[in-house]
């Protein structure tokens, strides 16, 4: 998983609240067997507008994307994560996500990142009056800045870690491959094993 510590790029102001994971990635397009190729069919039902955000510069080239309240609800498609990611997001900004949306951002290096409504706004007014200002979002010190903009953010410490060291669930496994082995290596003969693949 790539590590998040800082990033600082372009941000697009979606000014919608309630997009839920259908919208993000409809349904017909979860035919592939990897998380590659998504982006291409990100917000699939809305880029049929050319007046849709990321269809106008300089949107089209956003890192970090301001959305509105309950982001990512609906149902747990992870691939709604593997959408944004593929397509170049790396932070989402918004007052509130999806509880399974958000756990599946983290686990994917997607760094979801709740601002106060308020904030919100400010963001977007931002974006709408000078669109080539860049946000940045530091995991670091757990702050946004962005053109006269400065605000705290909070993310669970567990996470935090993950996030900072690029490490999902299998690395953090993988951390203890020297007690797996040796307890396997331990197992009795008669117990059930996996096959392993050549070194």
């Amino acid at each position: 998983m790539q590590h998040f510590t800082v990033h600082t790029g372009q941000a697009a102001p979606l000014r919608a609240s309630d997009v839920d994971t259908d919208q993000i990635i409809p349904v017909r397009f979860l035919t592939r067997l990897t998380k590659a190729g998504y982006g291409q069919d990100l917000f699939a039902d809305w880029r049929d507008d050319p007046a849709f955000v990321l269809n106008r510069r300089p949107y089209d080239q956003a890192t970090i994307l301001v959305a509105g309240k309950n982001f990512g609800t609906g149902s747990s498609r992870e691939a709604a994560v593997y959408a944004l990611a593929d397509y170049g997001f790396r932070a989402i900004i918004a007052p509130r996500f999806g509880d399974i949306f958000a756990g599946n951002a983290y686990q994917n290096g997607l760094l979801p990142v709740a601002l106060a409504a308020e904030t919100v706004e400010q963001l977007w007014e931002l974006l709408d009056r000078s669109p080539n200002s860049p946000v940045t979002v530091d995991l670091q010190t757990c702050i946004v800045r962005a053109d006269g903009i400065e605000v705290p953010f909070t993310v669970p410490a567990e996470i935090r870690t993950r996030l900072l060291n690029g490490q999902d669930d299998i690395a953090l496994t993988l951390q203890h491959n020297t007690a797996i082995e040796q307890y396997e290596a331990n197992r009795r003969p008669a117990l059930p094993t996996t096959s392993r693949p050549p070194r």
